[in-house]
């Protein structure tokens, strides 16, 4: 890589930093181009990144962000995952680090504060902002669900008894 181009990936690393609320840093030696692919798509598709970085260049990136404490877990092959979803790069990173056993997690950050693993599986434990999301609208919504069916209630009621009464008078008749 040219001085130029280091300057950028720092650059553009450090600008993805900045707007992230969590990051993950793993080792991941032994792992294979397909496994390193799979754990991209999967942190992809829950709306965090992952990156193979050189560890001088990635401490360069930190300087100036809120992760700037955790630059000596940048040691050997390091690999980090971030996100501004503060759960995803966590919960991604822990489940594939029980499906393999080249991916090591070493630490993190959270909010500009370093966290080790005890906290990241505790992150990876907690529901996602979609699911959070989700809840919220079904407490939201439950109130409004209850008095609907309270309002139907007595119409549904007389619906039942007449339909009772008819067929007790079609049962009447034929007797």
């Amino acid at each position: 890589m040219k001085r130029s181009e280091k300057q950028d990936f720092v650059a553009n690393l450090k600008d993805e930093i900045k707007n992230s609320s969590s990051l993950v840093v793993a080792h991941y030696s032994g792992l294979s181009v397909s496994e390193t692919d799979e754990l991209r798509k999967e942190m992809r598709n829950n709306g965090a990144k992952f990156k193979v970085t050189k560890n001088r260049l990635t401490k360069l990136a930190l300087q100036d962000t809120q992760f700037k404490n955790i630059a000596d877990l940048f040691e050997g092959p390091t690999a980090i995952a971030y996100s501004d979803d503060p759960i995803a790069p966590a919960k991604v990173s822990v489940d594939f680090e029980k499906k393999y056993e080249n991916f090591k997690i070493i630490g993190g950050g959270y909010e500009g504060e370093k966290i080790d693993n005890e906290k990241i599986n505790f992150l990876a434990k907690l529901p996602s902002i979609d699911e959070l999301r989700g809840k919220i609208i079904s407490i939201i919504l439950a109130p409004a669900q209850r008095i609907t069916t309270i309002l139907n209630e007595p119409g549904a009621q007389i619906s039942r008894i007449m339909s009772l009464r008819s067929k007790n008078i079609e049962e009447s008749k034929q007797v």
